[in-house]
């Protein structure tokens, strides 16, 4: 069965072959996306694919096929690696800076490529002895052989929420600490130990906002490596709005913005700073500032 175009083909039934990785370096048809620092080379809105042969020092794993059918491996280069190019630094783009001009599918490939890099740098070593692990599965998995335990790639689960008003007619968003004001977002946190997304959601928004929730409704995920979460987007309804308190902590001040006010934010004209265009946070500011008053979410029948 083929892949969708837009989403990227992992070739999952090639990571059995242990040879895979070298078999697929030799053939001058595979391309390679090379991380560095958690960073990529983009070019005419797309990620840069390389010859293996102009890639040195690296650990190496398989991403897939590419929309075109042809094997894309990934080459994860240390910081001072010169064998790319000689590109200057600002060239190497993070997911913030390239997220908002890339494709569906070129923005998977750039997180997949992003979040397997940092794996294969950052988690070398058993977590039960420390022992060094041997890479399996063409990188998507290590093994330790004194423990015979196989290690994989970790994903942390993250609740995003949309707040809105009881009447639909304004959004809760806050300023975390450590943007000092400079921007307000949708409430978010890790999803704790045993915990639902649902509880997540009540937990965090009374935590951090101080309100109480209705008419939870998943809206989408955005894998978001910084270093491995899943971020799971969500929209609500606030049962008072009156009861909105910052935490004074982790976030500084809770605001109740108009869709005028959000308008005027998302064209970049004030009255704050929203996140950026790569963001699931952006998303679901403007799903809300987009849907009609006939469709506001308080309006639809509630699943609580």
């Amino acid at each position: 069965m083929t892949q969708p175009r837009d989403i990227l083909d992992r070739a999952a039934d090639l990571r059995t072959d242990p040879d895979v990785i070298e078999r697929l370096r030799s053939q001058p048809e595979t391309r390679v996306v090379v991380v560095r620092d958690g960073r990529l080379r983009v070019q005419s809105g797309a990620v840069l694919r390389v010859d293996a042969g102009t890639v040195g020092d690296a650990e190496w794993a398989l991403l897939g096929r590419d929309a075109d059918g042809a094997a894309l491996l990934l080459a994860s280069v240390p910081v001072s690696a010169d064998s790319i190019d000689t590109a200057p630094d600002e060239t190497w783009l993070g997911l913030r800076d390239a997220g908002g001009r890339l494709s569906a599918y070129e923005t998977e490939l750039f997180v997949t490529a992003i979040a397997l890099a940092g794996w294969l740098v950052d988690a070398p070593h058993c977590s039960s002895c420390g022992t060094r692990m041997q890479l399996q599965q063409a990188g998507w998995a290590r093994r330790c052989e004194p423990c015979r335990r196989d290690h994989f790639p970790r994903t942390d689960p993250a609740v995003i929420v949309a707040v809105e008003s009881p009447d639909g007619q304004k959004l809760l968003l806050g300023a975390n600490a450590n943007w000092r004001g400079r921007m307000y977002s949708c409430f978010a946190g890790f999803v704790e130990a045993g915990e639902s997304l649902e509880g997540t959601v009540h937990r965090e928004i009374a935590e951090e906002a101080g309100v109480r929730l209705s008419s939870l409704r998943y809206l989408g995920s955005q894998a978001w490596p910084y270093p491995r979460s899943l971020m799971i987007g969500f929209r609500a309804v606030a049962i008072d709005e009156q009861e909105a308190v910052a935490d004074g902590a982790e976030i500084i001040d809770v605001r109740w913005f108009t869709r005028d006010e959000i308008g005027t934010a998302l064209a970049g004209d004030g009255p704050v700073g929203l996140p950026g265009e790569s963001s699931i946070a952006r998303s679901l500011i403007r799903h809300w500032h987009e849907e009609s008053k006939c469709g506001a979410l308080s309006e639809r029948s509630e699943s609580k």
